[in-house]
């Protein structure tokens, strides 16, 4: 068996399910973290992997989780977009969801597994934040929580420096994922409108790709950032269109 184990939440479909299976083929040896229990179990059936069906929300499962599982990679990938559609038209538990699981149970999950981490003296966080953290984008409670996310990685390099703990933050751009399904289950319309795209997203396995790519790195390396996009997706600046003029 295998002496690198890993741990990626969010894992039920989406970016975390293609990175299980990335990490899988990889020879790590992979425990998965989501709500939805079957599809869970599909994965872990299907690649190998060790499946725990719980909230990231709740904190007292994190803390036996962490007793239970002491993971040389963690891959904080569960991240949810309420509100998505403006600030303005949210409600308190939008913001309060959305805060909630990007930024405060990536904290908690943080502060449950970095001490076994230092302890052992070697150790991979990856965060996955988002291009809505580097960017001016649609939906500031969404924009809000990713810029946490990429502030809190290059806090959490400085901090743990001189640990052996690794610390890498993916920022992706558009992702085909059911992403938009999640965020705004009861308005079609509007849900619809957001997913409308004419660009070739990425793919969840590319992500998963670039996350293989920064795990895999000699130790003494640390990839930082990596920010990636679809082809035809950009952000900033301004531009002219000569057929406009």
């Amino acid at each position: 068996m295998t002496d690198r184990i890993a741990l990626v939440t969010g894992a039920s479909s989406g970016i975390g399910a293609a990175t299980v299976r990335a990490l899988a083929g990889a020879g790590w040896q992979v425990h998965a973290v989501a709500r939805r229990a079957d599809r869970l179990a599909e994965l872990a059936a299907e690649v190998g992997a060790v499946a725990h069906a719980l909230d990231i929300t709740d904190t007292m499962a994190l803390e036996r989780l962490a007793v239970a599982v002491a993971p040389d990679l963690l891959v904080n990938n569960a991240g949810i977009g309420a509100g998505i559609a403006g600030l303005a038209g949210a409600s308190e538990e939008d913001v309060a969801r959305t805060i909630g699981v990007n930024v405060t149970a990536l904290l908690q999950l943080l502060r449950v597994f970095l001490p076994g981490m230092r302890a052992r003296r070697r150790g991979h966080v990856v965060n996955i934040g988002s291009v809505a953290g580097l960017y001016p984008n649609q939906s500031a409670i969404y924009g809000a929580s990713k810029g946490a996310v990429r502030q809190l990685s290059r806090n959490l390099r400085l901090e743990l420096r001189g640990t052996g703990i690794r610390v890498t933050e993916i920022q992706p751009g558009r992702v085909a994922t059911e992403f938009y399904d999640a965020a705004i289950p009861d308005d079609a319309a509007t849900r619809d409108r957001l997913k409308r795209t004419a660009i070739r997203e990425l793919a969840p396995g590319d992500v998963a790709a670039a996350i293989l790519y920064a795990v895999s790195a000699p130790a003494h390396v640390n990839v930082s950032a990596i920010e990636l996009q679809p082809t035809e997706q950009t952000f900033g600046g301004v531009f002219f269109d000569p057929l406009d003029a």
